[in-house]
């Protein structure tokens, strides 16, 4: 189903830049996205780093779809480490792509794609179904309600191929955030795994089509096998955060 969308009902972000820095912002108060220009393809904020634990679960994906672009830091992420992987990410404000070469997003290619489009339109009529399915769709006013609603997760766990993993950035200390879980844990059937990074900011919920979760093991947690030692390294610190989250959750 074809989609028009008016730039005019979307916020203008901007870029603030220092010497070693880029970021995007709706606001001053808030950064969207943000780029360490001496490595482009590096995960700078702590939460995007958390959100690739998913490799645990799932690690030679081969269809990953992404629900908001801000900045492209995942999208660069896995389109550089993932080299198998098909990507495709959307996003609904015009403005936000119109910087993707700002902030070294890749051009469409074969298996690199931005779609200008509401995530949950996109998530409701897939063409195709995803092994990953990556949430982080924040807007000028939050979490937009179309993106955190009981259609939304049931759509999303039915978009998935059997075995996949849907990743969800939300605010720990938002007020709905519990009622947000909770749709996450009702259309996954309760496979979700919940992951705060200690400083009430983010919170990344892990939901599963599948046994995946029941089946890790809390042992020493060994990095996806062909994943560039480069890619590792940064998120070594992510995979023991999610294997101390399943340890408090599911031993």
């Amino acid at each position: 189903m074809p989609e028009t969308i008016d730039p005019a009902q979307h916020v203008r972000p901007f870029v603030y830049e220092t010497l070693t820095r880029k970021a995007l912002h709706f606001s001053i108060c808030e950064t969207q996205s943000r780029m360490d220009l001496r490595d482009p393809h590096a995960l700078d904020l702590e939460y995007t780093r958390t959100m690739m634990a998913f490799l645990l679960l799932v690690p030679q994906p081969r269809r990953i779809a992404m629900i908001g672009l801000g900045g492209g830091s995942l999208a660069k992420f896995c389109h550089r480490y993932l080299p198998d992987t098909q990507i495709h990410v959307v996003e609904i404000n015009p403005h936000v792509i119109a910087l993707r070469d700002e902030f070294h997003v890749p051009p469409d290619d074969a298996r690199f794609r931005v779609i200008a489009g509401d995530g949950a339109h996109y998530v409701r009529y897939r063409a195709t179904r995803s092994d990953v399915l990556m949430v982080d769709g924040f807007d000028s006013n939050g979490l937009p309600d179309a993106l955190c609603s009981q259609r939304f997760y049931d759509n999303a766990y039915e978009m998935l191929q059997p075995g996949g993993v849907m990743v969800v950035n939300l605010h720990f200390g938002h007020r709905d955030h519990p009622r947000h879980v909770e749709r996450i844990r009702r259309s996954f059937h309760g496979a979700i795994l919940v992951v705060d990074d200690g400083e009430c900011s983010n919170s990344i919920v892990f939901a599963c089509k599948g046994p995946a979760l029941a089946r890790f093991s809390a042992g020493v947690v060994r990095p996806p096998r062909g994943l560039a030692r480069e890619a590792v390294k940064p998120l070594l610190a992510s995979f023991a955060l999610f294997r101390s989250a399943w340890k408090d959750q599911y031993a």
